[in-house]
């Protein structure tokens, strides 16, 4: 892939996504709520551990991370009823939070679908903020007709992906918890390391199926053939694309890593240290913007790979049927 490949179709997913800013907005919101719903049983398991040890949920908070993990894994032990609500509550939880984030998923990838095909040559120079708002294809009931239309396929493939998640996070406890322990911690770092490098290859695939199931408005097992057939002539773009957007999150992060630790340090002044959790929210709160809206730009960079390789493979074959293909 040519610097110049790379640039546009980055910036191609970057204009389109800005286009469609409220998309950005609704997934910020999902994740938000998400991350929400899966506190609630974590503190509410604070307080049942409280009760079972006759503690203070206080002195359980204040506890290190280790001691804190020991603590609530003897009382739930010792406590097989509490245990059982716990895990209970949490797989409630878990499965009805990820059933609507599957939900909304479809929404957001169909508009963006739409939007990268009808945009035109939006990333060519110049740029007007006129094209830009042009390129959106947001609305209420395309979204909700989107989200609807695709939630089967996609619930049954966020299944497959919990699954895996699933196996993936057992093989990861089995590895570390019967190492040797002679060996020290740098057999745990490696498993670390494959492990974190697992789960990002499989976020990849998983971001691949659901594009190609909006784009082509197929099937799980059918997007799946046409990703590995994609990845076949198209890998060293989508790994380019891919290295370049980790890349922006991991200095998206390390930036608001800074931000927090100084908004820590704001805390103990005086008087200025009451302004420190309005401007801790509003960290949080565009973290997660700017978090969902590189996201997104990347869907729209794979959507542009993805509807040049999906054109050259109908030029090449144009007797062979595709359901819906893709058109430029």
């Amino acid at each position: 892939m040519t610097q110049g490949t790379l640039k546009a179709a980055i910036k191609r997913g970057a204009l389109v996504a800005a286009a469609n800013w409220p998309v950005t907005l609704i997934q910020a919101s999902a994740d938000s709520l998400f991350k929400l719903l899966l506190a609630a049983p974590l503190i509410g398991g604070v307080f049942l551990v409280a009760l079972a040890v006759g503690s203070e949920p206080s002195a359980l908070i204040v506890l290190e991370s280790r001691e804190m993990l020991a603590t609530f894994t003897a009382a739930l032990l010792a406590q097989p009823v509490v245990l059982v609500v716990f895990l209970l509550a949490i797989g409630v939880v878990a499965v009805g939070g990820s059933l609507f984030v599957f939900l909304l998923k479809g929404g957001p990838v169909a508009i963006l679908v739409r939007s990268e095909r009808e945009a035109g040559p939006l990333e060519e120079p110049p740029l007007h903020v006129s094209a830009v708002a042009r390129a959106s294809r947001f609305s209420v009931d395309a979204y909700v007709a989107s989200a609807w239309n695709l939630f089967p396929r996609y619930a049954r493939l966020g299944c497959v992906l919990m699954g895996v998640y699933l196996v993936s996070a057992l093989a990861y406890l089995g590895v570390v918890t019967t190492r040797d322990a002679g060996s020290g911690w740098g057999a745990t770092a490696a498993a670390t390391a494959v492990f974190v490098l697992w789960i990002t290859v499989v976020n990849l695939l998983y971001l691949l199926v659901q594009i190609v199931v909006a784009a082509e408005d197929c099937g799980v097992a059918a997007a799946v053939r046409r990703v590995a057939a994609f990845l076949r002539h198209e890998r060293r773009h989508v790994v380019a694309v891919f290295s370049l957007v980790l890349a922006i999150v991991v200095a998206a992060t390390g930036a608001s890593v800074l931000a927090t630790a100084a908004l820590g340090l704001v805390a103990f002044v005086p008087f200025i240290g009451l302004a420190a959790l309005p401007l801790q929210l509003l960290a949080w709160l565009l973290r997660s913007l700017v978090f969902q809206y590189l996201g997104l730009a990347s869907v729209g960079a794979y959507l542009k790979l993805y509807r040049e390789f999906s054109g050259a493979q109908l030029l090449r074959c144009p007797g062979s049927g595709s359901p819906v293909p893709v058109h430029g």
